[in-house]
């Protein structure tokens, strides 16, 4: 990027449906945007919302923040008819895709998610996909891949095959099951090859699939291109929980105390990594995890990047409000981070909003590291909104984030009522309302004091003034919401829930 700054999207991809998804946005709908927002309108980078892969079979977890492994990808977000052995498929294979492809076809314009339903429906097709012989380069690159990816994709694999046979919380298996070592979990390997060996080409196609994208984005001459987001943590249950138990903490969840968004706190039933652990084995997990996130990427948002230097540990069954503070080397773990990055070519981009000690931020920008900056969030101090000629250079700016509405949603306090709904609230409706009203208005008087906006000005032209005030930052990176840019309201994530919000 150099002394430039550049402009992106900011996007929940599972969200950006086109008439040929199966229901959810998937890889070839990322390509089809990244060239139209690059060629088409100068983005030098597209964000996405985190990838990392959920449970094999239905029910799935619907927030990509809570994945099974952070280390490998979804293949919800796949598209079925761009892996090229599908153009190899015989008659009757073909037909049986396109029949299952328009099973799901409706659900392109519902108004959910039905994440369940899709994929059932795209791993009916990836499977007969998986059966064509691959052509002997294609086997090589295959064989190729997988000596790359070694053990890790192996045990992810493998429990996946497992969650087949035992359901997905892998505490309830079989005793012989729970330990991916055991004789017992070796002779899976061996006795069901075939279907190891699906889950694991379930990864090659989609780093093919991410690869295309990065070559898009460069394509299109995107400075930066793919940024991918890396979450905080990985489901209890799920496969990092199952393969990494050694170097994670058990019966603890990470969360984050109370603030104002929150103010009960937050649990977000994530086990945390063991910092005696790390050091113990060389970080070797945490490496791997850098390592293949970004192997096609040109930016990384890490979420929570404070997580790095402390993690608010909570006692399983206790609420947020009993936890503490647990410290982390944050020189290995930054130093690891920057070194995966540079040798990867990408950049990085921190989260480093709540509560942090100011001297993380000056860290974090030393070593190159940009922050993150949300206009909600910008105030000077004493309390009024911070001109934002005086925001940091080296952050991405936005309006908003993924964890509140989209503008139009939070200009319309949609955020307080649904808080309200979900009794997340500490205090009664009509004081949020009003502090929140009073919050808001404080950024309006900005905006109408530069010319920004006309009085009486609509929704619309709301939004777009508060992101031309962006432009007056000297932020390198400036994120537009896709949710903005079309005009949606309505909050795609919702922190400190789980199956209470759809």
């Amino acid at each position: 990027l150099g002394d430039r700054r550049t402009w992106g999207l900011a996007l929940q991809l599972y969200s950006v449906r086109s008439q040929r998804s199966w229901g959810v946005g998937d890889l070839t709908d990322l390509a089809d945007l990244t060239t139209w927002a690059g060629t088409a309108h100068g983005a030098g980078f597209v964000l996405v919302n985190p990838l990392h892969a959920a449970e094999p079979a239905p029910p799935l977890e619907p927030s990509p923040y809570l994945p099974s492994t952070r280390r490998f990808v979804n293949p919800l977000y796949l598209r079925v008819e761009a892996i090229e052995e599908y153009a190899y498929l015989d008659d009757s294979a073909r037909r049986e895709v396109e029949r299952l492809h328009a099973s799901v076809a409706s659900l392109n314009a519902a108004e959910a998610i039905d994440r369940d339903a899709a994929w059932t429906a795209k791993d009916a097709a990836l499977r007969l996909v998986h059966q064509v012989q691959r052509s002997p380069g294609r086997e090589i690159a295959y064989r190729a891949f997988l000596d790359d990816q070694g053990t890790g994709l192996l045990d992810f694999a493998t429990w996946s095959v497992l969650c087949g046979a035992h359901g997905s919380d892998w505490h309830q298996w079989p005793a012989e099951m729970r330990d991916p070592h055991s004789d017992a979990v070796a002779a899976v390997r061996t006795d069901q090859a075939d279907e190891v060996d699906y889950y694991c080409w379930l990864q090659w196609v989609l780093d093919e699939q991410l690869r295309a994208i990065h070559d898009t984005a460069r394509d299109a001459g995107m400075p930066v291109g793919l940024m991918q987001d890396l979450a905080v943590g990985v489901h209890p249950d799920g496969a990092d929980s199952w393969g990494l138990a050694d170097v994670l903490a058990q019966q603890i969840n990470v969360g984050a105390p109370p603030d104002a968004f929150n103010q009960q706190g937050q649990d977000w039933s994530q086990p945390p990594w063991r910092p005696d652990r790390l050091a113990e084995t060389g970080y070797a997990a945490y490496r791997d995890l850098l390592r293949t996130v970004l192997r096609h990427a040109g930016g990384l948002r890490v979420d929570h990047i404070i997580g790095l230097f402390r993690l608010w540990w909570i006692p399983q069954d206790r609420p947020p409000t009993a936890g503490t503070y647990v410290r982390y080397d944050h020189e290995a773990l930054v130093g690891i981070l920057a070194l995966e990055a540079v040798r990867s070519g990408a950049m990085l981009v921190g989260e480093d909003l709540g509560t942090v000690e100011p001297w993380v931020r000056d860290y974090l920008r030393d070593r190159g590291i940009l922050g993150t900056s949300v206009l909600w969030f910008e105030y000077d101090s004493e309390g009024r909104p911070l001109d934002p000629e005086h925001w940091r250079e080296l952050c991405l700016a936005t309006v908003t984030t993924h964890d509140l509405p989209p503008t139009a949603g939070y200009l319309a306090s949609d955020h307080v009522r649904l808080r309200d709904r979900l009794g997340l609230l500490t205090r009664s409706i009509d004081e949020e309302m009003a502090v929140d009203a009073a919050e808001r208005q404080a950024w309006l008087d900005v905006l109408r004091n530069r010319g920004l906006l006309d009085p009486g000005a609509g929704g619309a032209a709301t939004v777009e003034a508060l992101h031309r005030l962006l432009m007056f930052a000297p932020a390198r990176l400036v994120g537009v919401p896709l949710t903005d840019m079309v005009g949606d309201r309505r909050t795609q994530n919702q922190p400190g829930t789980l199956d209470e919000y759809p």
